[in-house]
């Protein structure tokens, strides 16, 4: 990338008309930055290149932990298959053997096609085939790169299956291989929700046809323990799940996503939670993944991007049954979804759940910063004292009354303390599983943090609702006003607001209909508070009137297109606010100003597509492009070019200006802190904080 040699701040009559612009998120809102010769709708494809990458030393260790073999190719990748060719230690973990009805077939029997036999025991092993395959091609691009199997003892005097591919060792698969539901939806008490909810004393195993291991039946505490075993031989240092809370979708309301999905990242929470209390682990950071949902959503993904993903799909779904790669009497791969390989809509996107906050970097009042993040289930802050010569002291862990999610964000308040509010999960059976909103403040400006408050939650987003509940956003109006709002398992927003006295205000319903993602807020040059939250057609938007005036109890529509409706960032700009936004089937990041006077219009920024919200900061823009590594781009003369730093990352990256300066973070999936200064010339180099 070309830098930048100096800083335009056009008027945004120019900024509409004439350029592919982008605005940069400071502590008192956008600078805007001109890259003349664009247009309105740039094509992310074109006038974008990428330097060469930036050498990082990041060590990470990743473990993801699904419920049957394909839940990780079709929601995790292509996180999944960026982790593979890193060179990195991944680990995936199956629970279930993923037996289903056994019956090893695209559709439904037709005249002279039938179906063949039922045999679950069989139809379990071409499963694992065609996850060794699909691992072995993303790894090495030889499907039929050999592995080693082994079984391995686990609680209670049973084995799992242990896979290594010879040709990298560090990649595993692990078979835990217990009973499946066979039922998505249906509550039946054979299952991991049983088995979470009491139903059953224990889950008995179903083990695939070939198996070197012996598995047993496990009780709820067994299975949490065999998952700890797991972490503590492969010591990851960033752990994958699905979503635990599914939202409900569609004309009926339901819950769309497999029992089996939610069950087994709620036991991963558990094993966590065990974990972490563990010795001599090293910090770990977690990120869960919608599942079915995502089928209603836009796609996040390019169509590059999602044919790569169905490319591995077709590996795994043994899309030519005569070829016999892999040896197997039973099979090489899974036959059910070798006629839609692409699935419900599922290869076109990846969509985190609670992770696209860009709020977790504040400055100081004396000109240091303060970041945020989720380690170990915990708080972790980092502080970088001003005038220490860019040196960051290694983050304190910080409990709470419950698992603290992934997701935090954080605001200044008007006396110079910071305040950081996430969502906090209980784990129980039933609706004692449940998660709620908690924030803790600075107790002095620049001391340290006093102990969480938990502000409960919507009474809305119950069992009912699995609980439910996006990350918060909050802001602080020009009254002093504090009010923090999230998204309900009723796809509805909630505000919950602090008076100048300290006294918290009870849970207010403020509308909306359809809400995905995590919303966004900002204060805007005038001290209104602007919140705005995603629908799959558009973007909703409440702003008050004046500064401590309460906001509308209706959304207003913004006219704004669809996005990707996860990891909107806002900002003031003017006499309004400034949202970015990426483009569906595209990833390119969009911005729009939105201040009431008429239709916006957006503008593409142009760069490489990508996924996921984008950190901003007063000389760059930071986020995940379409390989999963971090991308930084400068203001530019010219069309923008972007530096890779061969990191791949948890979350969002993190922005903010002081003074003349500009400072970008990123949490990597080692646990580590990454930091970039913008106001340097050249590219951000990026350095690792210590910890």
């Amino acid at each position: 990338m070309t830098p930048s040699q100096h800083r335009v701040t056009p008027s945004r009559r120019h900024f509409m008309l004439r350029s592919a612009a982008v605005a940069l998120v400071g502590a008192a809102g956008c600078v805007v930055a001109s890259w003349p010769g664009g247009t309105e709708e740039t094509d992310a494809a074109t006038g974008t290149d990428s330097t060469q990458a930036v050498p990082l030393a990041s060590r990470e260790s990743v473990m993801q932990i699904v419920a049957h073999p394909d839940d990780d190719l079709f929601f995790m990748n292509p996180d999944t298959s960026h982790s593979l060719r890193s060179g990195r230690p991944m680990t995936s973990v199956y629970v279930t053997s993923g037996e289903a009805d056994g019956v090893n077939a695209p559709g439904r029997a037709t005249a002279g096609h039938p179906m063949p036999p039922a045999d679950r025991a069989r139809y379990a092993e071409a499963r694992q085939n065609g996850i060794r395959a699909a691992y072995a091609q993303m790894a090495t691009g030889d499907k039929t790169s050999p592995w080693t199997r082994v079984s391995i003892p686990t609680t209670g005097g049973g084995t799992a299956e242990l896979d290594t591919l010879q040709a990298h060792s560090q990649i595993n698969l692990v078979w835990i291989q217990l009973r499946e539901a066979r039922e998505m939806y249906k509550d039946v008490p054979h299952s991991l929700r049983g088995l979470w909810n009491g139903q059953i004393p224990s889950l008995e195993p179903f083990p695939a046809s070939g198996t070197p291991a012996k598995p047993i039946s496990y009780t709820k505490d067994q299975l949490v323990d065999v998952l700890v075993g797991l972490m503590r031989r492969f010591r990851p240092t960033h752990i994958r799940t699905l979503d635990p809370t599914p939202a409900r979708e569609g004309v009926r309301h339901q819950i769309i996503d497999h029992q089996d999905h939610v069950f087994s990242a709620r036991f991963a929470q558990a094993a966590l939670q065990k974990y972490a209390a563990t010795s001599g682990h090293p910090n770990f950071t977690v990120q869960t993944y919608l599942g079915y949902n995502t089928s209603y959503l836009p796609h996040t993904l390019d169509k590059a991007g999602a044919d790569a993903k169905a490319e591995t799909v077709k590996t795994y779904a043994w899309m030519d049954p005569k070829d016999n790669h892999c040896g197997s009497q039973a099979g090489c791969g899974d036959r059910k979804v070798s006629n839609r390989p692409y699935g419900n809509n599922w290869a076109q996107s990846v969509r985190y759940s609670r992770a696209n906050s860009t709020s977790w970097l504040q400055p100081g009042q004396d000109g240091g910063l303060w970041a945020f993040g989720v380690l170990d289930q915990k708080l972790a802050v980092w502080h970088k004292s001003a005038g220490t010569n860019d040196t960051w002291a290694a983050p304190r862990l910080l409990a709470a009354d419950g698992l603290l999610d992934t997701g935090l964000t954080s605001v200044r308040l008007p006396d110079g303390r910071i305040a950081v509010f996430g969502t906090c999960t209980h784990l129980g059976q039933g609706a004692a599983y449940r998660r709620e909103v908690v924030t803790t403040v600075q107790q002095r400006p620049g001391g340290d943090f006093g102990p969480f408050r938990a502000l409960g939650s919507p009474p809305q987003i119950g069992a009912g609702a699995l609980s439910d509940l996006s990350a918060p956003a909050v802001a602080v109006d020009g009254s002093g006003r504090l009010t923090a709002f999230v998204r309900g398992g009723d796809l509805r927003l909630y505000q919950i607001g602090q008076d100048a006295t300290g006294k918290w205000s009870a849970w207010g319903d403020l509308g909306g209909a359809g809400l995905h993602g995590d919303p966004a807020a900002t204060t805007d040059h005038a001290g209104r508070v602007h919140v705005v939250a995603a629908t799959p057609k558009s973007v909703l938007t409440w702003a008050q009137a004046k500064p401590g005036a309460p906001l509308p109890v209706r959304p207003q529509p913004s006219g704004l297109p669809a996005t990707t409706v996860s990891g909107l960032s806002v900002c003031a700009d003017d006499d309004g606010v400034r949202v970015f936004f990426r483009k569906p089937d595209s990833g390119a990041v969009q911005t729009a100003v939105l201040d009431g006077s008429g239709r916006p219009v957006v503008i593409d920024l142009g760069g490489v597509g990508g996924y996921g919200a984008v950190g901003l900061c007063g000389l760059a823009i930071a986020g995940r492009g379409p390989d999963g590594t971090l991308g930084t781009t400068l203001m530019s003369s010219g069309a923008p070019q972007w530096t890779t730093a061969e990191l791949l990352i948890s979350g969002a990256p993190a922005g903010v200006r002081t003074g003349s300066d500009g400072f970008l973070t990123a949490v990597g999936l080692d646990a580590k802190l990454y930091w970039a200064r913008t106001s340097e010339a050249g590219s951000p180099e990026w350095k690792l904080a210590p910890g």
